[in-house]
Parts: C-alpha cells; structure tokens; sequence
C-alpha cells in the first residue's frame, strides 16, 4: 500500500440474480493526495481485479440516500439487518449490483473527513502553478 494511503478491505456480494450471489473482496484506498475520489478494487477469487475510482462524496451520501448517476450509483438498503447499501456500476453494455456493509463503509469514510474535510478537498493545490501547466504550450513542456 502506498505511504500515505488509507484502506479498508469488505467482504461485499455481487448480486447475480434473485437467488444467486456471489462473494467478492473490496479493497477501498484513500489517499489525501487525491481527496475527491475513492479507488475500489473488486477481487473475484480465482479471477479478475477490476478498479474504479468513485467520488468519495457519492459514497458518503449513497450511505444515507441515493446518489449518483450515470455509471455510478448508490442508495442505502431499506430492509436488511445489519444495515447495507447498494452500490450499481455500469460500463458499456455492462452493470453489476454489490450489497456493502454500511456501517464499516460509513466508519471509514468518517475517518477520511477527519483527514481532509469536506470542502477542503483543493486546498492544498497551488492554483499559480496549476494554471501555469495548463497554458503552457505543449511544444514548450520537455520531452
């Protein structure tokens, strides 16, 4: 794990169908380097690992409403003890429905707010030298 980095491993379900689910292992990193997104990475045993980069906000609400559009998407459970969420991810032609437990979810998250609270998520970003980089012409960047 790189320095700097926090993580969270959860045993989740991928939902299949109605009557068949299957058991993945997500590993949630956080880093304040990049505050504004959550790196997922899905480990199917035996198979392959798939990474997304979800906003951290979109989680945080997802916990407690839905959030989301588009490729991502999050609402919390209304009728499963202990407490889960739904997290739906859509590529292509392509979706998955994961079950998560909420309240070591909810819990990590916290601990990320504690680190870089909401709103202060840019505030380390020299903004001078941002635009620079952004202006520069490509033939004047080095090769």
């Amino acid at each position: 794990m790189p320095e700097g980095c926090f993580e969270l491993s959860l045993d989740i379900e991928r939902v299949l169908s109605l009557s068949a689910r299957q058991p993945i292992r997500a590993e949630f990193r956080f880093s304040p380097e990049a505050p504004l997104v959550v790196c997922v990475e899905f480990l199917v045993q035996g198979g392959t690992r798939v990474l997304w980069r979800i906003g951290r906000d979109l989680l945080r609400q997802g916990l407690r409403s839905a959030s989301g559009f588009g490729d991502v998407r999050m609402w919390p459970s209304q009728s499963r003890e202990p407490v889960t969420a739904w997290l739906q991810l859509t590529a292509r032609d392509t979706a998955a429905l994961f079950e998560i437990p909420a309240r070591p979810l909810a819990e990590w998250l916290e601990y990320t707010y504690e680190l870089v609270p909401a709103g202060r998520e840019l505030a380390t970003i020299d903004w001078a030298a941002t635009s620079e980089d952004l202006l520069r012409s490509p033939k004047a960047q080095p090769e």
